[in-house]
């Protein structure tokens, strides 16, 4: 997509997520945005970079390897989340590639970033994906087991655990499901919430989100994969 249409795109977004504020009586400031760029190439994420965008999300680690370490040395201030589901066997990568990993759900998890941390010197921001909806099959703790995970989480990474992420269940109303996980973020003291994508944004927002995850209000339709 052209550099002006991205531009564009996120400009409106901005302006959508600064009404949103408005109407929950929040301070715009205080929800960032992560534009998502799964599938899509290094030159629209340069489009959105010279948009002044600078924080994006990636679903798979080998794609954000492909893509993000040659971007870094024009953009030093870029900043990277890991938002997909995380196999264990790619822990190591995605602690040296991101400065946040918004997808730990389950103690063997835990367990490879641990390692991983421990090897390189260096832990990201981590955040608990709590499956609000209890599907079988989406990634996240269940929620009946949310309380105790981040409890052992914290224990365990300490400051480095510093929110919560959700994805509702597709056909359901979000709002309960950003109900519970700005509780639960309040019931822990975690400050960030990251809550919300192209199609509910505005209401994640209002919920009291702090990063929304938007990818196609951005980039458009995601490319055909092979």
């Amino acid at each position: 997509m052209p550099i002006n249409d991205i531009s564009a795109r996120l400009a409106d977004i901005h302006a959508r997520m600064a009404a949103a504020s408005r109407t929950a009586g929040r301070d715009p400031a205080s929800t960032d945005l992560v534009a998502v760029s799964k599938f899509h190439p290094a030159s629209s994420i340069e489009a959105a970079l010279e948009a002044g965008q600078r924080l994006f999300g990636e679903n798979r680690v080998q794609e954000a390897r492909e893509k993000f370490p040659a971007l870094r040395e024009s953009w030093p201030d870029l900043r990277l989340h890991i938002i997909g589901g995380l196999q264990t066997n790619k822990a190591l990568d995605a602690c040296r590639l991101a400065d946040a990993i918004e997808s730990l759900d389950r103690p063997a998890l835990s367990d490879a970033i641990a390692r991983a941390g421990d090897k390189i010197g260096r832990l990201p921001r981590l955040f608990v994906q709590v499956n609000t909806g209890d599907e079988p099959q989406k990634f996240g703790i269940p929620r009946e087991d949310a309380h105790d995970f981040i409890l052992q989480s914290r224990a365990r990474f300490g400051e480095q655990i510093v929110g919560l992420m959700c994805i509702p269940p597709d056909g359901q109303d979000a709002a309960p499901h950003f109900d519970f996980l700005a509780a639960l973020a309040r019931e822990h003291n975690l400050p960030e919430i990251s809550m919300g994508m192209s199609g509910d944004f505005e209401m994640a927002i209002v919920h009291g989100a702090t990063l929304i995850r938007v990818g196609t209000a951005i980039f458009g339709q995601r490319p055909l994969q092979s």
